[in-house]
């Protein structure tokens, strides 16, 4: 059985006194997409950045391509391909200069040119990155990122700033290196549409720790899990949840010989148990660590 290309376990990190990561238990299979998902200030970026070796975690068991990120090496870290949420460096050099720079420290790296249309940078090639756009400066991030053919690719909020256009092509740009290269990808990512589209697992961020797990197929089980039925009986509303509404309609149905009065059937979407999860997030403080 192939080893996780990422594992924690009671992952925590404190600012403080102030515990924004309490627990955190992730198993990320080597191959494919996995999306982090939560609101802002979930704590994604904090934990990314423990996964990439850039933060010290407060505590907590933590292995990535089978490495302690904390002692990880240059040899580790070559296998990496890091997109970080922001990157301010390199004003003056010119996008494809620096590009091609960073391909000659790879031993098979991604043709600039190629990467570049991909990611629709074609006509800023020659470009200052200065004088780049903030969509255009994203896209820029997410070629570095690739152009080394990491065997991992973390992906912090990539498609910030991006047009409806490039978010498809950069989409699809995603699913074709994890279905044809092989390449597992973490995505962290608030948006629910963009997780669902391109994960094959998703783990969601709430309260300082991962409050569910599993594919997309899982979680809108999950979702379905909430749906309510409600009815009037003997002059009264009544209202029952249910994960399977349909066998509850069923026995109302044969229970009143005929149709059920006031019979209304709420399925929740995966969006509204998404926006259920992280609302009850905002709504609690952090919880405190031990003095």
């Amino acid at each position: 059985m192939t080893d996780p290309a990422i594992r924690t376990r009671d992952l925590r990190m404190r600012y403080g006194r102030a515990e924004v990561l309490r627990g955190v238990d992730l198993d990320v299979p080597a191959g494919g997409v996995f999306a982090l998902l939560g609101p802002n200030g979930a704590g994604k970026t904090t934990t990314i950045e423990i996964l990439e070796g850039f933060r010290r975690r407060s505590s907590g068991e933590v292995a990535v391509l089978g490495a302690d990120p904390d002692e990880g090496g240059a040899a580790w870290r070559a296998r990496l391909g890091i997109v970080l949420q922001d990157w301010r460096d390199h004003p003056r050099w010119k996008v494809r200069q620096l590009l091609a720079h960073l391909a000659e420290f790879h031993p098979r790296p991604h043709d600039p040119d190629e990467l570049l249309a991909a990611l629709g940078l074609t006509e800023q090639a020659g470009k200052t990155i200065r004088d780049l756009s903030g969509g255009q400066r994203r896209r820029l991030d997410v070629a570095l990122g690739l152009v080394g053919r990491p065997e991992l690719l973390f992906l912090d909020e990539p498609t910030t700033g991006f047009d409806p256009r490039a978010r498809r092509e950069f989409h699809d740009l995603i699913e074709r290196l994890a279905r044809e290269d092989g390449m597992t990808i973490l995505l962290t990512t608030h948006d629910l549409a963009e997780a669902e589209r391109l994960a094959d697992r998703i783990a969601i961020l709430a309260g300082c720790r991962v409050a569910v797990t599993g594919t997309p197929r899982d979680l809108a089980a999950f979702a379905r899990a909430g749906s309510r039925v409600r009815w009037t009986e003997d002059g009264a509303p009544r209202e029952a949840r249910t994960p399977d509404p349909s066998a509850l309609v069923w026995e109302l149905h044969r229970r009143f010989g005929g149709p059920v009065p006031g019979l209304e059937v709420h399925r929740p979407s995966l969006e509204e148990s998404y926006l259920d999860l992280t609302r009850t997030a905002d709504d609690t403080e952090p919880v405190k660590a031990a003095a």
